[in-house]
């Protein structure tokens, strides 16, 4: 038995992580940022066994895939099953966009349907196995949603509460330096104080003004504030400016910009790789064969 899903990627313009304890249905961040229709295709088999065998591969090699491998377990208990799962990622790994979280989430999706459970498992297993490891504080829950999101309150639903800014955009991604490392900056707690009390006040200030300009605007400044983009980033998103709205996808060494296309492909390409996608609206969704 086979099923398929997809689920976007999500870049992240700004958040305040919340940690609520051992509660991960209540935990995650508030904050906004933007689903992308390049994201991480999963295909699941599923066969009865005597034992327990989880095995995944991440663009067509083996790998360990923590948040992927932890959430399938979180799902199958201790059903024994061989689950194979295969995943084919749109974006790099530790750039800021959400690709853990979406390997995840089109992971236990597929297996969801493959099982015959509620969707809402997927979500929550996957949201749970993100936390836990602290790879991502609210990627699967937006990756779930899709579209520009406003995360009103942390964690699942009916704690967490998601709003959105409409409008379907062309997303310039760029990958402007090295790999950024989630779990050490959300272990830091001086780090994730500074982080916090930006975060809220970026919240607050998107709930009151709810537009794509404002979201730039704020994203942008809350960059500045943290103080984790490095100069070349920095030079990218001034770059960037001339020709829309660009910011720095959390938590990565990389750029998000939307406004004129070809300028910015243009222009941001002496930086680093180059990726032009959509925003998504759909969110996690289970594909034909």
């Amino acid at each position: 038995m086979r099923a398929i899903s997809f689920a976007p990627g999500h870049v992240s313009g700004f958040f305040e992580p919340i940690y609520r304890g051992h509660d991960a249905d209540r935990s995650g961040s508030r904050g906004s940022g933007i689903n992308v229709t390049l994201g991480a295709i999963s295909g699941t088999t599923i066969e009865s066994s005597i034992k327990q065998n989880i095995k995944i591969y991440v663009n067509n090699k083996l790998s360990n895939a923590p948040v992927t491998k932890l959430a399938v377990k979180h799902l199958i208990g201790d059903t024994p099953l061989n689950v194979t799962v295969n995943t084919k990622l749109g974006l790099p790994l530790g750039q800021g966009f959400g690709m853990s979280g979406a390997g995840a989430l089109s992971a236990t999706t597929s297996l969801a349907k493959l099982l015959k459970i509620p969707k809402e498992h997927a979500i929550k297993t996957s949201h749970y196995a993100e936390v836990q490891l602290r790879t991502g504080l609210s990627d699967v829950i937006a990756s779930s949603f899709g579209g520009i999101e406003i995360r009103r309150e942390a964690g699942l639903p009916p704690w967490g509460s998601i709003e959105h800014i409409p409008g379907k955009y062309e997303v310039v991604l760029c990958v402007v330096g090295k790999k950024m490392d989630t779990k050490k900056i959300l272990s830091d707690s001086s780090k994730i104080n500074e982080i916090s009390s930006y975060g809220r006040y970026c919240t607050k200030k998107i709930l009151e003004n709810p537009s794509i300009e404002n979201f730039f605007s704020l994203s942008q400044m809350f960059t500045r504030k943290i103080g984790l983009a490095d100069k070349r980033v920095l030079k990218a998103i001034e770059t960037a400016n001339h020709y829309g709205m660009a910011s720095m996808c959390m938590l990565g060494n990389s750029v998000f910009a939307i406004g004129d296309t070809n300028m910015l492909c243009k222009t941001l390409s002496s930086f680093g790789e180059i990726y032009v996608c959509t925003v998504d609206d759909q969110g996690v969704q289970v594909l034909k064969e």
